[in-house]
């Protein structure tokens, strides 16, 4: 798994996802936990991180800097699916069997970007 063709992809995946946080923060902002102060304020740093993140991927000198910063992230932002899975009102109206699948997959995500670890 561990190609540059594979690397691209993940690359593009992140830096896609972090402009969607500027583009539609208020869906991010919606599944971000109650108990976090500052929804808007995280947002942004989140979709941030993941454009930095995404780029970086694709420089060889940052790497497996930017692969331990996914990983990070994607540890860091889990709290939000189980959000989604508990609260009706952040779930955007997914079937639960969705939001139950979004679970395993942060660990395929976070075992991906750890094959650029090595």
């Amino acid at each position: 798994m561990n190609s540059p063709w594979h690397l691209y992809v993940m690359a593009f995946l992140y830096i896609i996802a972090g402009i969607n946080h500027f583009r539609v923060p208020r869906l991010y902002q919606k599944i971000i936990p109650t108990y976090f102060p500052n929804p808007s304020l995280l947002n942004i740093l989140s979709g941030a991180i993941e454009i930095i993140l995404g780029v970086s991927l694709l420089f060889p000198p940052t790497t497996q800097y930017a692969a331990w910063g996914i990983i990070l992230l994607l540890i860091a932002v889990f709290p939000t699916h189980i959000f989604m899975l508990t609260n009706p009102k952040a779930s955007m109206g997914l079937p639960k069997w969705l939001l139950y699948l979004r679970l395993p997959l942060q660990f395929l995500l976070m075992y991906w970007a750890y094959t650029y670890t090595l």
